[in-house]
């Protein structure tokens, strides 16, 4: 573990050159007057913990998805090297298990664990479904009501399979739904530009609108996972017979654990997945209070953890589809000095998105090599980045660049980030 040897906030001491300071200031005053927004920007080196530039750092911004930043130090924090799939117990007779969370079990965009699939399909006793008990919020406080059909808000839930998502693939004249149990409840509609699966709001009932022209393509649509319909899935998937009961379970039976914890990070952080986040953040819940709220974890975590933040952080959900969330950049920055305390910088490079090479940017900060390793954060109107800076003397750079209220969409606010972070590559 790597020791920080000055204080943890020292926001008052730069080592940056006055030059440096000038041109930076001057990006920044061109940028916010170019596109009328509002820009917080911290920067610091990593090597003597002194922050080199700053500019609104201590002004509240709406994070995005930079909240999943909070979510992946909670995860160091609390959750062991694998995640908890299961609560069981085993008699002679039966096994009986619940559900905990776990958002890798049949997820087709994770690492595949086959284990807990086996555990269940290979178990000789009879299986025992326990209905849900530790029941989540679907959705989080602060999200959009009307988002309920898109693939990027899937609802929170105890058993989660298939990511909670129904997919429909397209080819001339054929179309598939997967997972099969949701074929019957499919009608065709109308075409459109584009493929299209909707689903009413409150039942698994969808209309499929083919496309116009005829290459292949997919796409995705949240269902809602009820007790009847995970039961349903489990018996399809593991082809077994599965018993529903109201059986307790508690802290005395046992668990099951499953994925790698790193290897769902790393998914969570490169693609910036929110139902990845909000269950994780859920597992923390369970770890530490056998609940599957996010609140729990949220407290825990500010309390044990974050006390010592220079500003306090407005911290909601997981993944960041909130707007009640808030933070500063300087918080942000603080809460990247605590990763650095847990994990050493080539994890962090492993985990995160590559500017050029993958994840949420792969298209954007490109060089021969990647400079900037981060997790982006984009609502409408708002857009962040934070992370990990090489510059090309060999200096490692912690960030946090937010911007507000900008009208004119992200694009020419990341060509505006961009120039910026390139002159710090080759001037620092």
């Amino acid at each position: 573990m790597r020791k920080l040897f000055l204080p943890l906030f020292c926001f008052s001491l730069f080592s940056c050159s006055p030059k440096i300071q000038q041109v930076l200031t001057k990006k920044i005053s061109q940028a916010e007057n170019e596109l009328q927004h509002h820009i917080g920007f911290v920067v610091q080196d990593v090597s003597s913990n002194k922050i080199i530039f700053q500019h609104q750092a201590d002004k509240y911004f709406t994070p995005a998805s930079n909240t999943k930043v909070f979510t992946f130090y909670a995860a160091l924090k609390i959750l062991g090297d694998s995640l908890p799939a299961l609560r069981y117990r085993e008699t002679n007779d039966s096994l009986i298990f619940q559900g905990v969370g776990d958002p890798s079990f049949l997820n087709p965009f994770v690492f595949h664990s086959s284990r807990t699939f086996n555990f269940l399909k290979n178990n000789p006793r009879p299986l025992y479904l326990v209905s849900s008990q530790l029941k989540p919020e679907r959705f989080g406080t602060g999200w959009a009501w009307d988002d309920y059909i898109g693939d990027y808000q899937p609802e929170r839930s105890t058993f989660p399979m298939y990511s909670n998502l129904v997919k429909a693939s397209y080819q001339p004249n054929q179309i598939k739904i997967y997972p099969n149990r949701f074929v019957s409840n499919c009608t065709i509609g109308s075409t459109k530009n584009e493929l299209e699966l909707k689903r009413e709001e409150f039942a698994n009932t969808f209309i499929i609108h083919p496309p116009k022209n005829c290459k292949k393509t997919e796409t995705y649509s949240p269902f809602i996972p009820n007790d009847t319909v995970v039961h349903q899935l489990l018996q399809d998937t593991l082809l077994r017979k599965i018993h529903f009961t109201t059986q307790d379970l508690n802290r005395k039976d046992k668990l099951f654990f499953t994925a790698p914890t790193d290897s769902i990070l790393k998914v969570m952080m490169q693609d910036s997945d929110n139902f990845l986040a909000e269950q994780i953040l859920m597992q923390c819940s369970f770890v530490i209070s056998d609940s599957l709220l996010v609140e729990p974890a949220i407290n825990f975590v500010q309390r044990n953890y974050l006390a010592d933040l220079p500003d306090r952080l407005i911290w909601k959900d997981g993944s960041g589809l909130s707007r009640y969330n808030l933070a500063t950049p300087r918080t942000i920055l603080a809460i990247w000095q605590k990763i650095l305390e847990e994990r050493e910088i080539g994890y962090l490079e492993k985990l995160l998105p590559a500017g050029g090479e993958s994840g949420t940017i792969k298209n954007w900060y490109k060089d021969d090599t990647p400079y900037i390793f981060a997790k982006t954060g984009t609502l409408a109107n708002n857009h962040s980045l934070s992370g990990l800076l090489k510059t090309k003397s060999g200096k490692v750079l912690l960030f946090s660049y937010m911007n507000a209220n900008y009208t004119n969409g992200a694009t020419l606010v990341r060509k505006q980030m961009q120039t910026i972070f390139e002159y710090l590559r080759d001037h620092y």
